[in-house]
Protein backbone atom coordinates (compact mmCIF):
# COMPACT_ATOMS: atom_id res chain seq x y z
CA UNK A 1 0.00 0.00 0.00
CA UNK A 2 1.15 3.82 -0.81
CA UNK A 3 2.38 5.66 1.68
CA UNK A 4 0.16 8.72 2.19
CA UNK A 5 2.06 12.45 2.68
CA UNK A 6 0.20 15.87 3.61
CA UNK A 7 2.12 18.87 2.75
CA UNK A 8 1.19 21.88 4.37
CA UNK A 9 1.61 25.31 2.26
CA UNK A 10 1.10 29.13 3.63
CA UNK A 11 2.50 31.23 1.75
CA UNK A 12 3.25 31.01 -1.74
CA UNK A 13 7.27 30.65 -0.31
CA UNK A 14 6.24 27.94 1.53
CA UNK A 15 3.89 26.28 -0.81
CA UNK A 16 5.84 26.06 -3.59
CA UNK A 17 8.99 24.77 -1.34
CA UNK A 18 6.36 21.70 -0.20
CA UNK A 19 5.52 21.17 -3.51
CA UNK A 20 9.23 20.46 -4.71
CA UNK A 21 9.74 18.41 -2.32
CA UNK A 22 6.35 16.19 -2.96
CA UNK A 23 8.45 16.00 -6.50
CA UNK A 24 10.89 13.16 -4.95
CA UNK A 25 7.97 11.32 -3.64
CA UNK A 26 6.38 10.15 -6.82
CA UNK A 27 5.45 6.61 -5.24
CA UNK A 28 3.72 7.67 -2.61
CA UNK A 29 0.31 9.50 -2.19
CA UNK A 30 0.88 12.91 -1.77
CA UNK A 31 -2.06 15.68 -0.75
CA UNK A 32 -1.67 19.12 -0.21
CA UNK A 33 -3.28 21.68 2.08
CA UNK A 34 -3.36 25.29 2.68
CA UNK A 35 -2.27 26.00 6.15
CA UNK A 36 -4.63 25.59 8.86
CA UNK A 37 -5.32 25.73 12.81
CA UNK A 38 -7.66 24.08 15.20
CA UNK A 39 -9.92 24.63 17.60
CA UNK A 40 -10.74 28.62 18.79
CA UNK A 41 -8.03 29.52 16.20
CA UNK A 42 -9.99 28.09 13.48
CA UNK A 43 -13.35 29.69 14.49
CA UNK A 44 -11.72 33.01 13.94
CA UNK A 45 -10.59 31.88 10.36
CA UNK A 46 -13.97 30.73 9.42
CA UNK A 47 -14.72 34.37 10.46
CA UNK A 48 -12.44 35.85 8.31
CA UNK A 49 -11.02 37.81 11.51
CA UNK A 50 -7.49 36.14 10.91
CA UNK A 51 -7.13 37.00 6.68
CA UNK A 52 -3.91 39.17 7.11
CA UNK A 53 -1.55 35.85 8.25
CA UNK A 54 -1.06 32.89 6.00
CA UNK A 55 -4.29 30.88 7.61
CA UNK A 56 -6.51 33.19 4.96
CA UNK A 57 -6.97 36.17 2.83
CA UNK A 58 -4.62 36.44 0.19
CA UNK A 59 -1.99 33.84 1.11
CA UNK A 60 -4.73 31.07 1.15
CA UNK A 61 -6.15 32.32 -1.95
CA UNK A 62 -3.20 32.40 -3.97
CA UNK A 63 -1.92 28.92 -2.71
CA UNK A 64 -5.16 27.53 -3.58
CA UNK A 65 -5.00 29.14 -6.91
CA UNK A 66 -1.48 27.40 -7.01
CA UNK A 67 -2.78 24.30 -6.29
CA UNK A 68 -5.18 24.38 -9.38
CA UNK A 69 -3.20 25.48 -11.33
CA UNK A 70 -0.68 22.89 -11.13
CA UNK A 71 -3.09 20.03 -10.43
CA UNK A 72 -2.55 19.24 -6.88
CA UNK A 73 -4.60 16.54 -4.90
CA UNK A 74 -5.91 18.69 -2.19
CA UNK A 75 -6.73 17.35 1.69
CA UNK A 76 -7.98 21.13 3.24
CA UNK A 77 -7.25 20.42 7.61
CA UNK A 78 -5.83 16.68 6.04
CA UNK A 79 -9.45 15.60 7.04
CA UNK A 80 -9.86 12.90 4.48
CA UNK A 81 -7.34 10.26 5.43
CA UNK A 82 -5.06 9.14 8.14
CA UNK A 83 -1.57 10.35 7.00
CA UNK A 84 1.76 8.01 6.80
CA UNK A 85 3.83 11.77 7.32
CA UNK A 86 3.24 15.49 7.14
CA UNK A 87 5.59 18.13 6.07
CA UNK A 88 5.10 21.73 7.36
CA UNK A 89 7.03 25.08 6.59
CA UNK A 90 5.58 26.35 10.28
CA UNK A 91 5.53 24.87 13.72
CA UNK A 92 4.48 28.41 15.67
CA UNK A 93 0.92 26.67 15.52
CA UNK A 94 0.72 22.63 15.05
CA UNK A 95 -2.89 21.72 14.47
CA UNK A 96 -4.26 18.80 17.21
CA UNK A 97 -4.64 16.14 13.80
CA UNK A 98 -1.08 16.27 13.10
CA UNK A 99 0.48 16.17 16.52
CA UNK A 100 0.65 12.39 16.91
CA UNK A 101 1.43 11.89 13.10
CA UNK A 102 5.63 11.67 12.07
CA UNK A 103 6.51 15.36 11.22
CA UNK A 104 8.79 17.25 9.20
CA UNK A 105 8.97 20.80 9.74
CA UNK A 106 11.22 22.80 6.88
CA UNK A 107 12.28 26.27 7.73
CA UNK A 108 10.73 28.73 5.86
CA UNK A 109 13.09 31.15 5.46
CA UNK A 110 13.73 34.70 7.84
CA UNK A 111 13.13 34.37 11.20
CA UNK A 112 11.97 37.09 13.56
CA UNK A 113 14.57 38.73 15.64
CA UNK A 114 14.19 37.78 19.46
CA UNK A 115 12.09 40.81 21.11
CA UNK A 116 10.23 41.50 24.08
CA UNK A 117 7.62 39.21 22.41
CA UNK A 118 9.74 36.06 22.32
CA UNK A 119 10.81 36.21 25.83
CA UNK A 120 7.50 37.06 27.59
CA UNK A 121 5.98 33.68 25.81
CA UNK A 122 8.77 31.73 26.70
CA UNK A 123 9.11 33.11 30.31
CA UNK A 124 5.29 32.54 30.76
CA UNK A 125 4.53 30.06 28.29
CA UNK A 126 1.86 31.68 26.05
CA UNK A 127 0.99 30.46 22.61
CA UNK A 128 4.54 30.59 20.50
CA UNK A 129 1.91 32.33 17.56
CA UNK A 130 2.35 35.32 19.71
CA UNK A 131 6.26 35.87 19.22
CA UNK A 132 5.87 35.22 15.43
CA UNK A 133 8.63 32.79 13.46
CA UNK A 134 10.92 34.03 16.34
CA UNK A 135 9.35 30.67 17.73
CA UNK A 136 10.39 28.44 15.10
CA UNK A 137 11.41 25.47 15.95
CA UNK A 138 10.23 25.48 19.67
CA UNK A 139 7.17 23.15 19.55
CA UNK A 140 9.61 20.48 19.97
CA UNK A 141 6.23 18.64 18.13
CA UNK A 142 8.46 17.27 14.36
CA UNK A 143 10.88 14.23 14.30
CA UNK A 144 13.01 16.59 11.99
CA UNK A 145 13.61 19.73 11.49
CA UNK A 146 15.93 20.87 7.85
CA UNK A 147 17.39 24.17 8.33
CA UNK A 148 19.05 26.53 6.30
CA UNK A 149 22.40 27.04 7.11
CA UNK A 150 25.11 26.12 10.10
CA UNK A 151 24.50 29.59 11.48
CA UNK A 152 21.22 28.50 11.92
CA UNK A 153 21.70 25.19 12.95
CA UNK A 154 23.39 27.06 15.83
CA UNK A 155 21.08 30.13 16.36
CA UNK A 156 18.13 27.26 17.00
CA UNK A 157 20.10 25.26 18.80
CA UNK A 158 20.85 28.33 21.57
CA UNK A 159 17.08 28.95 21.67
CA UNK A 160 16.84 25.46 23.44
CA UNK A 161 15.79 23.33 20.04
CA UNK A 162 16.84 19.56 20.29
CA UNK A 163 20.09 19.19 18.06
CA UNK A 164 19.58 15.36 17.15
CA UNK A 165 15.93 16.81 15.01
CA UNK A 166 18.04 19.14 12.91
CA UNK A 167 19.37 18.69 9.67
CA UNK A 168 21.56 21.34 7.50
CA UNK A 169 20.54 20.72 3.68
CA UNK A 170 19.71 24.40 2.44
CA UNK A 171 16.02 25.17 1.93
CA UNK A 172 13.81 25.57 -1.97
CA UNK A 173 13.54 28.34 -3.15
CA UNK A 174 16.48 29.82 -1.38
CA UNK A 175 19.45 27.75 -2.47
CA UNK A 176 20.49 28.42 -6.38
CA UNK A 177 20.17 32.29 -6.53
CA UNK A 178 22.59 32.35 -9.63
CA UNK A 179 20.14 30.78 -11.88
CA UNK A 180 18.74 34.52 -12.11
CA UNK A 181 21.38 36.06 -13.11
CA UNK A 182 20.35 35.32 -16.76
CA UNK A 183 17.06 37.23 -17.34
CA UNK A 184 14.99 39.81 -19.52
CA UNK A 185 14.11 41.88 -16.86
CA UNK A 186 15.01 45.39 -18.37
CA UNK A 187 16.67 47.17 -16.08
CA UNK A 188 20.45 47.38 -14.94
CA UNK A 189 22.66 48.95 -11.89
CA UNK A 190 19.37 50.18 -9.11
CA UNK A 191 18.31 50.33 -6.48
CA UNK A 192 15.84 47.19 -5.26
CA UNK A 193 13.53 48.27 -2.53
CA UNK A 194 11.35 45.10 -1.31
CA UNK A 195 8.77 46.09 1.11
CA UNK A 196 7.27 44.50 4.16
CA UNK A 197 3.54 44.07 5.25
CA UNK A 198 4.54 45.30 8.67
CA UNK A 199 1.17 47.29 8.88
CA UNK A 200 -0.89 44.27 7.07
CA UNK A 201 0.26 42.51 10.08
CA UNK A 202 -0.24 44.79 12.98
CA UNK A 203 2.82 46.14 13.33
CA UNK A 204 4.20 49.53 13.07
CA UNK A 205 6.28 50.69 10.03
CA UNK A 206 7.18 54.25 9.16
CA UNK A 207 6.80 54.55 5.40
CA UNK A 208 7.88 57.68 4.56
CA UNK A 209 10.75 57.56 6.84
CA UNK A 210 12.04 54.18 5.10
CA UNK A 211 11.96 56.00 1.99
CA UNK A 212 13.42 58.36 2.69
CA UNK A 213 16.41 56.55 3.42
CA UNK A 214 16.18 54.55 0.51
CA UNK A 215 16.50 57.57 -1.48
CA UNK A 216 19.69 58.56 0.56
CA UNK A 217 21.34 55.56 -0.38
CA UNK A 218 20.49 55.86 -3.76
CA UNK A 219 22.44 59.11 -4.19
CA UNK A 220 20.48 59.55 -7.70
CA UNK A 221 20.06 56.47 -8.79
CA UNK A 222 17.35 54.48 -10.22
CA UNK A 223 15.39 53.28 -7.65
CA UNK A 224 12.63 49.84 -7.78
CA UNK A 225 10.29 49.08 -5.56
CA UNK A 226 8.68 45.66 -5.23
CA UNK A 227 5.97 45.51 -3.33
CA UNK A 228 5.09 42.81 -0.47
CA UNK A 229 2.37 40.12 -2.02
CA UNK A 230 0.02 40.60 0.87
CA UNK A 231 0.73 44.62 1.18
CA UNK A 232 -2.00 47.26 0.40
CA UNK A 233 -0.58 48.15 -3.45
CA UNK A 234 -2.71 51.39 -3.90
CA UNK A 235 -1.36 52.96 -0.59
CA UNK A 236 1.84 51.73 -0.82
CA UNK A 237 2.03 53.07 -4.45
CA UNK A 238 0.69 56.41 -3.77
CA UNK A 239 3.25 57.07 -0.82
CA UNK A 240 6.21 56.05 -2.99
CA UNK A 241 4.65 58.21 -5.78
CA UNK A 242 4.58 61.12 -3.15
CA UNK A 243 8.03 60.98 -1.35
CA UNK A 244 9.81 58.88 -4.08
CA UNK A 245 8.77 60.52 -7.72
CA UNK A 246 10.36 58.70 -11.02
CA UNK A 247 10.63 55.83 -8.77
CA UNK A 248 9.15 52.49 -10.54
CA UNK A 249 7.08 50.30 -8.54
CA UNK A 250 6.12 46.19 -9.76
CA UNK A 251 3.76 44.55 -7.70
CA UNK A 252 2.76 40.91 -8.76
CA UNK A 253 6.35 39.78 -10.82
CA UNK A 254 8.93 37.11 -9.47
CA UNK A 255 11.55 39.42 -7.41
CA UNK A 256 14.70 37.19 -7.71
CA UNK A 257 15.71 38.68 -11.28
CA UNK A 258 15.20 41.89 -10.14
CA UNK A 259 17.29 41.33 -7.14
CA UNK A 260 19.98 39.71 -9.87
CA UNK A 261 20.12 42.94 -11.81
CA UNK A 262 20.56 45.02 -8.57
CA UNK A 263 23.52 46.94 -7.55
CA UNK A 264 21.51 47.63 -3.91
CA UNK A 265 18.93 45.64 -2.27
CA UNK A 266 16.86 47.65 0.68
CA UNK A 267 14.51 45.75 2.99
CA UNK A 268 13.71 46.17 6.27
CA UNK A 269 12.61 42.56 7.49
CA UNK A 270 12.38 39.85 4.22
CA UNK A 271 13.88 36.30 3.19
CA UNK A 272 14.92 37.91 0.16
CA UNK A 273 17.71 39.39 1.81
CA UNK A 274 19.65 36.16 1.58
CA UNK A 275 19.08 36.22 -2.02
CA UNK A 276 20.86 39.63 -2.55
CA UNK A 277 23.88 38.32 -0.09
CA UNK A 278 23.93 34.90 -1.84
CA UNK A 279 24.60 37.08 -5.14
CA UNK A 280 27.24 39.44 -3.59
CA UNK A 281 24.98 42.55 -3.46
CA UNK A 282 25.34 45.23 -1.30
CA UNK A 283 22.29 45.05 1.07
CA UNK A 284 20.69 46.87 3.71
CA UNK A 285 18.06 45.60 6.28
CA UNK A 286 17.71 45.21 10.10
CA UNK A 287 20.24 43.42 10.49
CA UNK A 288 23.94 43.32 10.53
CA UNK A 289 25.63 42.44 7.19
CA UNK A 290 28.22 39.71 9.22
CA UNK A 291 25.11 37.90 11.14
CA UNK A 292 23.63 38.05 7.43
CA UNK A 293 26.58 36.19 6.00
CA UNK A 294 26.50 33.19 8.99
CA UNK A 295 22.85 32.65 8.41
CA UNK A 296 22.87 32.81 4.60
CA UNK A 297 20.95 29.80 3.23
CA UNK A 298 23.75 27.35 1.94
CA UNK A 299 23.78 27.74 -1.94
CA UNK A 300 24.16 23.65 -3.60
CA UNK A 301 22.25 24.45 -7.47
CA UNK A 302 18.65 23.54 -6.07
CA UNK A 303 18.95 20.20 -4.38
CA UNK A 304 17.34 20.90 -1.03
CA UNK A 305 14.52 19.44 -1.68
CA UNK A 306 15.69 16.39 -3.05
CA UNK A 307 18.31 16.24 -0.01
CA UNK A 308 15.26 17.11 2.16
CA UNK A 309 12.96 14.15 0.20
CA UNK A 310 16.11 11.35 0.54
CA UNK A 311 16.83 12.12 4.25
CA UNK A 312 13.17 11.60 5.28
CA UNK A 313 12.44 8.74 2.89
CA UNK A 314 15.38 6.68 4.57
CA UNK A 315 13.65 8.01 8.00
CA UNK A 316 10.73 7.63 8.19
CA UNK A 317 10.50 4.70 5.37
CA UNK A 318 13.50 2.54 5.52
CA UNK A 319 11.87 -0.08 3.49
CA UNK A 320 11.72 1.54 0.52
CA UNK A 321 14.29 2.81 -2.01
CA UNK A 322 14.91 6.20 -2.25
CA UNK A 323 14.31 8.37 -5.54
CA UNK A 324 16.55 10.68 -6.50
CA UNK A 325 14.39 12.05 -9.61
CA UNK A 326 11.25 13.82 -9.41
CA UNK A 327 8.15 12.75 -10.79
Amino acid sequence: MKKKILFIGGSLNQTTMMHQISQYFGDCECFFSSFYATGAIDLLVKRGLLNFTILGGKFREQTENYFKEKNLVTDYQGRNNDYDLVFTCQDIMVPRNIKRTKLVLIQEGMTEPENISYYLVKLLSLPRWLAGTSMTGLSNAYDLFFVASEGYRELFISKGVDPSKIRVTGIPNFDHASQFLQNDFPYRNYVLVATSDRRETMNFEDRKKFIQKVLGIANGRLVIFKLHPNEKWERATKEINKYAPGALVYTNVDINPLIANCDVLVTIHSSVVYMGMALGKEVHSAFSVELLKKLTPIQNNGTSASEIASISRNYFFSDQQSSHLPS
